[in-house]
């Protein structure tokens, strides 16, 4: 058990959702078994996954981060994995990768959709077997890690289209934990909001904080909360440091782009699109006849589609706009390519968030 006195991460909240997922926390911690944490961005995975280490067994053990987002698949792989000297360019001596540094402990991989198709078969071989090579050898690696992937998509119908390894999607979900965005967790946005205006009212060296007036209450109460709480400490930090100390917070500025000066325009327009980007479509013309040029056409639409919901998280309102698409010119693209596969999210009904 945690020793008396460790700082365990604790997610503050009283609502029936966030309880109900603080109870499914305490049930799944001390369990040697993977944990997937599904949410919006800003839900606080990582915060959760931090008190599943903490709360287990391992919690005197490592507990080790790496976000798969952004990263190439050369650089993902010696990351988890390690490489050895000489694997590649610039590697003069062997490294450990997250997996072997994190042994007996637990290791945290947020975005894990956005990993390679290549990098989620080692997953898995460690996941099932806790083995692999580093990068460049041919020795096996055995460790021991406790597995806790994060993600804001929709893995089950990534892996219906392809995107996503189903046998990993089926080991990583011994039990799937669902953070619900802050829109349905209203009983919490008061507190949430109390305890980031004291810490900032502490980071600015202030006495005291004098709390909120009705007015900046009721603004914070009927926001919808898109970036859920990582938006909401934004907003009220930003709201605790433009208030003159000791008065009480009254104006919340939501979004710090309102201006009457703000430039005009949007999105750049969409060009050409190079050459092996992520919305290059695909290449290889065959020259034999007869050429199958309406079924071609339809796979680059369906390629594209597809890369473009990846890129835009899935979001169909966002990958409208990216796409230069209305929001039902998008929906009828995606039935006609057999890509509908979950009703859309509130947000995605063609009206502006509120």
């Amino acid at each position: 058990m945690p020793a008396i006195g460790l700082d365990i991460p604790t997610p503050i909240g009283q609502s029936p959702a966030f309880l109900s997922v603080m109870a499914a926390v305490s049930r799944l911690a001390p369990l040697a078994r993977p944990v997937l944490l599904v949410g919006e961005r800003g839900t606080g995975k990582e915060l959760i996954a931090a008190r599943v280490h903490y709360l287990s067994p391992r919690w005197n053990q490592p507990f080790l981060k790496l976000n798969c987002g952004g990263l190439t698949e050369s650089l993902l792989e010696a990351e988890l994995f390690g490489h050895e000297a000489g694997a590649f360019t610039g590697a003069q001596k062997r490294r450990l990768g997250r997996f072997e540094l994190a042994h007996r402990g637990t290791l945290f991989l947020d975005e894990i959709a956005n990993a390679p198709m290549t990098v989620q078969e080692t997953i898995l071989r460690v996941v099932e077997y806790g083995s692999f090579e580093r990068v460049g050898g041919s020795d096996t690696v055995q460790v021991d890690v406790r597995l806790v992937a994060a993600t804001n998509m929709d893995l089950p119908a990534l892996a219906a289209v392809g995107t996503f390894r189903a046998d990993l999607l089926d080991r990583l979900a011994f039990d799937v934990v669902t953070l619900p965005p802050l829109r349905h967790r209203r009983d919490d946005i008061e507190i949430l909001a109390e305890h980031v205006a004291v810490q900032m009212t502490k980071e600015l060296r202030r006495d005291l904080f004098p709390g909120f007036t009705a007015r900046a209450l009721k603004t914070l109460g009927d926001y919808d909360w898109p970036g859920n709480v990582r938006e909401l400490k934004n907003v009220v930090e930003r709201a605790v440091y433009r208030t003159e100390p000791g008065h009480m917070v009254d104006d919340i500025t939501v979004d710090p782009f309102v201006s009457p000066w703000r430039p005009a325009g949007g999105l750049p327009p969409q060009t050409a699109v190079a050459a092996g980007s992520p919305m290059s479509p695909p290449t290889g013309l065959s020259e034999t006849a007869p050429y199958d040029f309406v079924g071609r056409i339809a796979d680059i639409e369906r390629a594209l589609l597809q890369r473009a919901l990846r890129l835009n998280e899935h979001h169909q309102k966002r990958t409208a706009a990216f796409l230069g698409l209305t929001y039902h010119q998008l929906r009828s693209q995606l039935r006609k390519h057999g890509l509908i596969v979950r009703p859309p999210r509130p947000d995605e009904d063609g009206s502006e968030f509120h």
